[in-house]
Parts: C-alpha cells; sequence; structure tokens
C-alpha cells in the first residue's frame, strides 16, 4: 500500500454509550500525557475514529498525514494491521511496534490497542488506542490503552447502574398506583409483576413480553392494542424513563381490552380463499375482520408492511360480500386528487371501499377524504357501503386525527413474528404456487425459518419462497438449500454492505461443508474475523 486508505464517514454518532462514558475519562487521562508526544485516540467497534487527544502538535501533524483523525476508519481491511484494526480482528489488547505495519507509511508509528466492551452484556463498543512515533515506542503504551478501557467501562457500569435505577423507580411507582399488569423495559432489563403473571398464561405473556421489545429506544409515549393467542386482546400503554435527557427504558401497562369470555370464537377457522394459518391470534385477526364486514362496520385496519392487510381485506370481502364491487384504492401509487375522484365515484355507484397505505396521507388530503366520508355518512341509504383505511398507523397518522372519528372499530394485523407457528402453513401454501406443488420443505429448515423476526413480514416470506421455488423445482428443501439471509437470527437490521458480507460467509460455509478455516481463506479474512462476523450475524449453518 502507498497510503492508507482509510474510509471517511461524515455523520459521526455523538451521543452513545461508549461516547458519552468516554468523554471525561480520556480527556482526564489525556490532561496527564499532555507533554508526551502521544495520542489517546477512542475508535467505535467498526474502527472508525470518534475522539483523538494529542499534546504534542508535531505528532498530530504527522497522525492527520495519515488520516489517523476523527471521522476516519482504521479496520486492519482498509489500513492492514495496525493497534485499532487489529485489535479488533483478534479480539485481544495487542502493541504493534513500528515494523509490523503492514502499511509503509504507518511504520514510523507504534501503537496500542484494548478493547472496550460493555461491562453487563459484554457487548464489543470499540477501541482505546495510543499512538506515537516509532522511536519512542514503550511496553507501558499497551498498560496505560488497558487502564483506559477499564476505566471507561466502570463509566458505562456506573451510567447503567443509573438508567436501571431510574427505570426501577418508575417500575415500582407504577405497580403502587396500580393493581394492573406491569411490565419493564431496557436495553438489558425486562420486569413484569406478579399481576401479569396471575392475568395471563405462559403463551400470552411471550407476546405481550414479544410486543413490548418493540417499544425500546421509544422516545415517547405511545398505545397500542396487541391480539394475544388466547383470544384477548391488550391495550399496551408505553411511557419512557429519560435521566437528565438519556433514555432508559420504559413502563408498559397492560388493560384487557376484551374479556376471554366475550372474545369472538376462534376455534373453528374461516375458510377464506388465499389466507392461510391456523394460529389462535391469527384467527382471532381473520374472524374479526370478517366480522366488521358482515356488519359493515367502517374499520382501520393497521399493521405493519407485508403483515397482509390488503390480501386480508380482499379475502374477507368475497367471503362475506361476494358479487359486491370492491374499490381497492392505493395511496401510496395514487396522486390524492386522483385518489379522491375515485373514492367519490366508487361511493357514487354504491361500491364498497378500501383506502391501503393511507398514512402516506398528508394531514389536508386526510381532511379533504374525511370531509367526502363525512357526507357520505350523511346522504347515503340505508344500504350504506363498506368502508375500510388500511395504514400503519405509527408511521404518519395521528391518533387523534379527525378522520379516525368516522372508523369505530380498529383491528391491528400482527406481524409475522408474533405467529411465527403459522410459518409452515405459508410455507405450503406459497411453494405450492411458486414450484406448482412439487416442491416441500423438511422440518430442519422449516424450523430455521421459524427463528427468524421477518420484519419484512408476510411479504418477505413469501419473496423468499418465491426465489426458492425459481432454483427448486422438485423434490426436498434442506437447511443448506435456504438463502444466505435465512442463516442469519440477527435482530438488527443490516445495512446493504452488511448483508452483502453475510451472504458471503453463508456461501462460503456452504461451500466448505461448514468448515470455519476454509471458509475465511476462500474470503480471504482471518479466522477472528470470520467468527465475529458469524457472531455479529447470527448465521447458523
Amino acid at each position: 500500500m502507498d497510503r492508507p486508505n482509510a474510509a471517511y464517514i461524515e455523520k459521526l454518532p455523538a451521543d452513545t454509550v461508549l461516547a458519552r462514558a468516554a468523554r471525561p475519562v480520556l480527556a482526564e487521562m489525556a490532561a496527564e500525557i499532555e507533554s508526551e508526544p502521544v495520542s489517546l485516540i477512542l475508535t467505535d467497534a467498526t474502527g472508525t475514529v470518534l475522539q483523538r487527544y494529542t499534546g504534542d502538535r508535531e505528532l498530530a501533524v504527522t497522525l492527520d498525514c495519515v488520516d489517523l483523525a476523527p471521522g476516519f476508519r482504521y479496520a486492519e481491511s482498509e489500513v492492514g494491521t495496525n493497534g485499532i484494526g487489529t485489535a479488533l480482528e483478534v479480539g485481544a489488547p495487542l502493541l504493534i511496534r513500528g515494523d509490523e505495519h503492514y502499511n509503509g507509511l504507518l511504520r514510523k508509528f507504534s501503537c496500542a490497542g484494548a478493547l472496550v466492551t460493555h461491562p453487563v452484556t459484554g457487548t464489543l463498543l470499540g477501541v482505546v488506542d495510543l499512538t506515537t512515533l516509532e522511536r519512542n515506542t514503550n511496553t507501558l503504551l499497551l498498560s496505560f490503552a488497558k487502564l483506559a478501557a477499564s476505566r471507561i467501562k466502570d463509566r458505562i457500569l456506573a451510567e447503567t447502574d443509573e438508567l436501571d435505577r431510574a427505570l426501577l423507580r418508575d417500575y415500582h411507582a407504577a405497580c403502587q398506583r396500580s393493581s394492573r399488569p406491569v411490565i419493564a423495559v431496557g436495553d438489558e432489563v425486562l420486569m413484569m409483576n406478579a399481576r401479569t403473571q396471575q392475568k395471563f398464561d405462559s403463551r400470552d405473556q411471550a407476546a405481550i413480553i414479544d410486543r413490548t421489545r418493540d417499544s425500546r429506544g421509544r422516545t415517547e409515549a405511545f398505545t397500542t392494542l396487541a391480539d394475544l393467542p388466547s383470544g384477548i386482546t391488550a391495550r399496551l400503554s408505553y411511557q419512557p424513563t429519560f435521566v437528565a435527557g438519556r433514555l432508559a427504558g420504559g413502563i408498559v401497562r397492560v388493560r384487557e381490552q376484551v374479556a376471554k369470555a366475550h372474545t369472538l370464537d376462534v376455534g373453528r377457522p374461516l375458510a377464506l380463499h388465499s389466507i392461510v394459518g391456523s394460529s389462535a391470534q391469527w384467527r382471532h385477526t381473520v374472524r374479526g375482520v370478517v366480522d366488521v364486514c358482515t356488519r359493515r362496520e367502517w374499520l382501520v385496519l393497521d399493521g405493519e408492511p407485508g403483515v397482509g392487510k390488503t390480501a386480508l381485506l380482499r379475502a374477507a370481502h368475497t367471503h362475506v360480500r361476494d358479487g359486491h364491487d370492491f374499490a381497492v384504492l392505493d395511496a401510496a401509487t395514487l396522486d390524492a386528487v386522483e385518489l379522491l375522484e375515485q373514492v367519490a365515484t366508487a361511493l357514487d355507484v354504491g361500491s364498497d371501499v378500501a383506502v391501503v397505505h393511507a398514512h402516506v396521507l398528508r394531514n389536508d388530503d386526510l381532511s379533504a377524504l374525511s370531509e367526502l366520508l363525512q357526507t357520505v355518512r350523511l346522504d347515503s341509504p340505508s344500504d350504506e357501503p363498506w368502508v375500510v383505511l388500511s395504514m400503519h398507523v405509527s408511521h404518519g397518522v395521528s391518533d387523534t386525527h379527525p378522520i379516525l372519528r368516522l372508523f369505530p372499530k380498529t383491528i391491528i394485523v400482527p406481524p409475522l413474528r408474533h405467529h411465527l407457528e403459522d410459518i409452515p402453513e405459508l410455507v405450503t401454501h406459497f411453494l405450492g404456487i411458486a414450484a406448482e406443488g412439487k416442491v416441500s420443505m423438511s422440518t430442519a429448515a422449516s424450523n430455521q425459518l421459524m427463528r427468524m423476526s421477518w420484519r419484512g413480514n408476510i411479504a418477505h416470506l413469501r419473496t423468499v419462497l418465491d426465489e426458492i421455488g425459481r432454483r427448486r423445482r422438485s423434490g426436498v428443501i434442506e437447511p443448506q438449500d435456504l438463502p444466505p439471509e435465512c442463516h442469519a437470527t440477527t435482530r438488527r437490521t443490516l445495512t446493504q454492505l452488511e448483508a452483502l458480507e453475510r451472504d458471503a460467509v453463508v456461501d462460503a460455509l456452504a461451500l466448505h461443508g461448514g468448515d470455519k478455516a476454509a471458509a475465511a481463506r476462500s474470503l480471504g479474512m482471518s479466522r477472528a474475523t470470520i467468527y465475529r462476523k458469524i457472531r455479529d450475524f447470527g448465521v447458523v449453518f
């Protein structure tokens, strides 16, 4: 290499757990070595420099010449062997002397890197690095870096304790003020009171906890409904807890919205065309939509993208009002004026109407739609049309918007991760379409699909199965036949680059029969790197 090829990241995160804890620690320790020709550097877990303290002006200029400065990423894959990137690769503190650097321009430096991990979870957060000119190399560099990393961990632990204490305080207060079920949720904390355990069986508790986890990181209060496996509808009210502007977590109060004795009969599954699933929660949702359609009660159908809202509406309408016109109009593809015109035209001829993706409409367009529907309500004959808004309420529409007053009922379609037990039936159904019934899936492969979070919901599952059907036109699908993304169980959303890395790792493992060393060699990476990526991506092989 002629010079380091460190990528530059324009926007660095300013308010992370690592940055907050490290700032006072490194400032204090930098003051201790202010007169020394040493630079104290903090990076994140990718090797991107977040902070740099350098008292020696000559050294600062020299570091700038090799881009060892805030915003630049010193990963081993980009600049070769160095105290930051190599420490990340091997997962241990180390000292890199000048002649050990791969890059010629870096051989004038010696550097010591020590990992900073979260004291509670063990998650890798970043690296503390001390860099000096090669002539000043001293084994104390590594000792000082390890001391700085240890102090940062202590500071994180103190902050974590403070946040957890605040969350615990609000949890106890909520339990004392109410006899209802209460749950506390934080980054590493999940607590539920005895009332929650008494009120809900184990399956309902699991569904509530799963839905509660979705609130992690939310900084605003909100209320949502959760249809539980038993048929109960629970109202979950979330209130965040803050400490000096920092989010500690939140308190979720749970209230039973529909008593079990009064829920719809979910024991007999309804046979709706193209609608698949036999879990209690899914049957409860389907029957609820059919029941509302039967009564022609205006409905808001809420749910994440890809959960099957439009398919469910079409199937329920066909089941209940077969032969009656049903105009399904997409707010995401129609101009607002055109949408209103088509809604008016459909209602004029007595058609039932569904406006899907209504959450993308601006407030003034929603108000215009509200006025139009209000007129229909006042002027329509006794044979009132069925009107539905399909939306994702938390992504655009305020729950106080006047249009919602026209719709007495809201049903939430659960995300696929809340009824994973329906995946085998969905797989059979979609493979039957994609491969004309000539392909089946083994139990092991189906179980692997049930380990995924499916953030794209049923639409995502269908896309995956369609792709499998194009590649495999007969026989039994085994785990190794699944696409790379199905071998990763990480819950976080991957960037495009991370997804490409994950696919490359899975393909290499498949090619070499799961041999991690051989897979690493074929990818040109170290064994430490492939083990880290397998762990980070949750690769199962």
